[in-house]
């Protein structure tokens, strides 16, 4: 529980005084280095995965064989006759 005195000598903060962080340099060296380390490590992500990124040929030449999967032949022809004023 914590004791309450009306006699302090402590300084008084509104709430959003109270809830705001300190600036120093210890919020800038945490900055610097978080932005340190999230770059190399998305440097090394890219060149650890450099090759795969700079590969021409996503399918590694499977086209044909995926295409033949595909291949329903060729679409039957329309042999209904309709008229002009007939709605589409």
């Amino acid at each position: 529980m914590a004791f309450l005195s009306r006699n302090s000598d402590h300084t008084v903060l509104n709430a959003t005084r109270a809830r705001q962080g300190r600036f120093g340099r210890h919020v800038f060296w945490v900055l610097l280095v978080s932005t340190a380390l999230a770059a190399m490590a998305l440097f090394g992500a890219w060149t650890w995965q450099a090759d795969n990124l700079a590969s021409t040929e996503v399918n590694n030449a499977r086209q044909p064989a995926d295409a033949q999967i595909f291949d329903a032949g060729a679409p039957a022809e329309n042999t209904q006759q309709t008229s002009p004023d007939a709605p589409r």
